[in-house]
């Protein structure tokens, strides 16, 4: 038993050693002075799923679908992901940084909306990703 209990104290020990040397090494607080200027600029890193159709662009997160806000980045980021597109209801996967707003109240649509600041990288689809069912005559 008492084996037990010293073995315990020492794994107690030891695991409490090791948050004190994470805790050190934990990334800057919110109001730290050792942020990046890119941390403060209020700007938003998103990765998603980018398309522009019609009159309306939508970028698609795991989390959250953004309505983009269509404007000379947007066509800039537009023409960047056509080189990947089959078809014009393809989705190209992209990372941005943007200044995400709530959407109007007198406005339909997604709660969100971004506009782009900043064209980080422009990939292409992966084979198989899509799930866009095309119907037509054979």
């Amino acid at each position: 038993m008492k084996k037990t209990l010293l073995l315990l104290a020492i794994i107690a020990f030891v695991g409490c050693k090791n948050d004190a040397k994470s805790e050190e090494k934990a990334p800057a607080s919110e109001n730290s002075t050792e942020r990046t200027e890119k941390q403060s600029d209020g700007l938003t890193l998103l990765k998603g799923d980018f398309i522009y159709y019609g009159d309306a662009a939508v970028l698609q997160t795991h989390r959250e679908v953004y309505a983009v806000i269509v404007d000379d980045k947007m066509h800039e980021l537009n023409k960047l992901a056509l080189e990947y597109k089959k078809e014009d209801t393809d989705m190209v996967p992209v990372e941005i940084r943007g200044k995400i707003t709530p959407k109007p109240e007198n406005e339909e649509g997604w709660p969100y909306r971004v506009a782009i600041k900043e064209i980080l990288k422009v990939s292409k689809p992966e084979v198989g990703s899509g799930e866009m069912i095309t119907i037509g005559n054979e």
